[in-house]
């Protein structure tokens, strides 16, 4: 792919820059091989560098870190960090774990390339480029798919595509995201995997998938003891186990739309309306579009 090439996909978005590697993409600008708008190599003081908000990873081993920053002191940073120009300093696109092991070792400045890129880009590089190296834990894996289907529109044969996975297992991920934020929390734990969790999801409300997965811990269950304890609660006299109505198709259709309107999870069920959002900005999002929010003068 030619320069003029590459300027001309950068305005139509990534599809056509990186394919579905961003990995290489990402490699091709550091070493100057691909032709990014507003290219610059720079050296940046620390303090002047904002963390990336679309960053899918939450947990970054302490200890990894620590070596990685002794690496740091001894050698310096080989691979500069990739960000953008922002109103006030940089907002970082990649190098995240370089970035806090400079900071653990002291460094003032770092090397970096800056590039003009949309915020839109600056997400989509940033999600695809965690979840292709495959060191995210399973909910923060589910969360960047949720964020590439509802903020940038991927449907899920593309989401599919662009991770290298089958759309059933990108859907099975989804799905995580469904689980009550403590059964989350004990697969972010690594006390229960993410094929101990999904049988849970049949269960009815978000109590009862707590409990059998605090079983599930207690017991020591394997994943197909779960599925099997879960299809006897299931079973069990009404008496035992409260098991939800199926909801109305009615309800079901109107989520569905609301959704799509927002570009959001909406839930619709005991005389409430819930509304899922990611951050600060993706609130504001939603509700400007519900006509919330006052516009600046």
């Amino acid at each position: 792919m030619n320069g003029k090439q590459s300027k001309k996909a950068l305005g139509r978005g990534l599809d056509s820059i990186f394919g579905s590697n961003v990995e290489q993409f990402l490699d091709d600008i550091q070493n100057n091989s691909a032709d990014a708008p507003g290219r610059k190599e720079i050296e940046i003081p620390v303090g002047q560098i904002r963390p990336n908000p679309y960053q899918p990873r939450k947990e970054f081993d302490p200890k990894a870190l620590n070596e990685l920053a002794d690496s740091i002191r001894t050698h310096g940073i080989f691979t500069p960090l990739l960000v953008k120009k922002s109103v006030k300093g940089y907002d970082l696109i990649a190098g995240e774990r370089r970035l806090r092991a400079a900071k653990i070792a002291g460094l003032k400045t770092v090397p970096a390339i800056s590039v003009d890129f949309t915020d839109e880009q600056m997400m989509e590089i940033s999600l695809l480029e965690n979840v292709q190296r495959e060191d995210l834990n399973p909910i923060e894996e589910a969360a960047a798919y949720e964020s590439l289907v509802s903020r940038l529109g991927y449907t899920q044969e593309k989401l599919a595509e662009r991770v290298g996975k089958s759309r059933e297992y990108c859907a099975n991920m989804l799905r995580l995201l469904k689980l009550p934020s403590d059964v989350q929390e004990l697969v972010t734990e690594k006390k229960l995997t993410m094929g101990h969790v999904r049988p849970l999801l049949a269960l009815p409300d978000d109590a009862q998938m707590y409990d059998a997965a605090m079983e599930a811990i207690h017991k020591k269950m394997s994943v197909r003891d779960v599925e099997a304890y879960v299809k006897e609660l299931l079973h069990r006299e009404p008496a035992k186990i409260k098991l939800g109505k199926p909801k109305d198709p009615q309800i079901r259709d109107l989520e569905t739309k609301v959704s799509e309107k927002l570009s959001t999870r909406v839930e619709i069920g005991n005389k409430e309306l819930k509304i899922h959002f990611t951050d600060t900005d993706d609130l504001n999002r939603i509700l400007e579009i519900i006509g919330c929010l006052e516009e600046e003068l």
